[in-house]
């Protein structure tokens, strides 16, 4: 295709992407689950699974994709494209990520994460030996070690972006539910992408990667916070006239945000990492609130559909053809949920939180959703894994993000009043309107954002 053709076929897409999503969003409301369940569900249903199924011409018309990336087709724009939108997204997160809040329960969020790595990463680990050696789940040219610990990792990870708009739909933000599981999140995640630089740098024979992946992200978060936070605190008020963020202001916060992806892609981490703890260096108030009111609508709304309808055209369920794949796939799904969520919830009842909140700690924090379908995405480019095992991660990232809602309203529901009301902090910050507060750190993790 040359330019042209590809610009003519992305805006058809993207209506119809946009307008499938709203679609399965109205049904997955009645369901009592939010838009971001739907968009995962529709980005399935709309690449080789069902509607590729159904029907294949329309399907292979309408998304034309080249799985050897020799052509120019709907990869060569849909994926920059859903990359931009995660990156703005996570920016967006960061801006609103309060480590206040998780300080106050530091030790419980530690507990909860540590607890909700080791347990599936070590059951992942045993997967991943089973089908090594009694599947063709990985490539050839994938090491027993490097499958172990990419299957441990992919096991391991909690959707912490899809953890943020969950916990908003729940009305959570700030409380003890809502602050561990946050907290934890964020922690397990890092870690994730800590053991998936350790598989890319085995995968390609260079060890040296790894240390400047885990080195270079290191430096760049004391970088960010310690020096460009202040930087952008200092120059503030020329960003700011009027009482408002000026054009200038949104420019040079899009272009940090851009330099901060670029280089976290650069040194084998993702953009999502670097776009975050870009937002996490945002100043509050003025600024913050103003660049979350100016790129939440079109970020939420259109880019981000854009990354699960890739994730969902990658995805070929029909692979698990035989009742052993199915069989291996409820393995997945069943150390999936028992490893995150049993061990989440017993970490939570030994820091001394009750019972109920324990549950819904668990039950929020088995949800993997967009984080797990990055790191799978990564590593069927990579070919460390299979279109086989890609489709098996995918049904287990669906599967746990469908299923956190009900059962977090069946454990918990009856107690969410006294938890939303639960005092959020001794400091009157904490329970003031974020987008209003004063300059200082706290900010909450809700807002409009969330809110679709």
């Amino acid at each position: 295709m040359n330019n042209l053709q590809l610009s003519v076929q992305f805006f058809l897409q993207i209506a119809v992407i946009l307008l499938f999503c709203r679609f399965v969003g109205a049904i997955a409301r009645r369901l009592g689950q939010p838009q971001v369940v739907a968009e995962m569900i529709a980005g399935v249903l709309l690449g080789p699974s069902l509607f590729g199924l159904v029907f294949p011409e329309a399907q292979t018309w309408l998304f034309p994709w080249d799985p050897a990336q020799k052509s120019r087709d709907t990869q060569s724009y849909l994926f920059p494209a859903s990359q931009l939108g995660l990156a703005l997204y996570m920016f967006v997160v960061g801006m609103e990520f309060r480590v206040d809040i998780v300080a106050k329960r530091f030790k419980s969020a530690i507990a909860v994460s540590v607890a909700g790595m080791l347990v599936p990463f070590g059951l992942g680990v045993g997967l991943a030996w089973v089908f090594f050696h009694h599947t063709t789940l990985f490539p050839e040219k994938t090491k027993l070690s490097e499958a172990m610990l990419f299957l441990g990792a992919s096991m391991c990870i909690t959707a912490f972006p899809m953890l943020a708009r969950i916990i908003d739909f729940k009305k959570l933000a700030g409380t003890t539910m809502g602050t561990v599981a946050l907290g934890a999140g964020a922690i397990d995640d890092a870690t994730a992408w800590c053991l998936l630089a350790v598989v890319l740098a085995s995968f390609d024979n260079n060890w040296n990667h790894a240390l400047a992946n885990i080195g270079g992200g290191a430096a760049y978060v004391v970088f960010t916070l310690l020096v460009v936070r202040r930087l952008f605190a200092r120059v503030k008020s020329f960003l700011v006239h009027d009482d408002a963020l000026t054009e200038a202001g949104l420019v040079v916060s899009l272009a940090l945000m851009a330099l901060g992806a670029w280089f976290t892609d650069l040194i084998g981490l993702h953009a999502v990492f670097g776009a975050f703890i870009m937002g996490a260096a945002m100043p509050r108030g003025v600024v913050a609130r103003d660049l979350i009111k100016r790129i939440q609508p079109l970020t939420v709304a259109l880019l981000l559909p854009l990354f699960f309808t890739y994730s969902g055209l990658n995805t070929k369920i029909g692979l698990l053809n035989t009742g052993f794949l199915w069989l291996m796939c409820g393995a997945v799904l069943a150390a999936a949920v028992l490893g995150k969520g049993v061990a989440c919830w017993f970490a939570a009842r030994a820091t001394g939180i009750s019972n109920r909140e324990a549950l819904g700690i668990g039950t929020l924090m088995n949800s993997r959703g967009l984080m797990e379908l990055i790191i799978i995405n990564i590593g069927l480019q990579r070919g460390i894994i299979s279109d086989g095992l890609f489709a098996v991660l995918v049904i287990m990232a669906v599967v746990t993000t469908l299923m956190a809602s009900p059962i977090f309203d069946r454990l918990v529901g009856a107690g969410l009043d006294d938890a939303r009301r639960e005092p959020k902090s001794e400091d009157s910050a904490l329970t003031a309107s974020p987008l209003n507060a004063p300059d200082g750190d706290t900010f909450r993790l809700g807002g409009d954002l969330l809110k679709r």
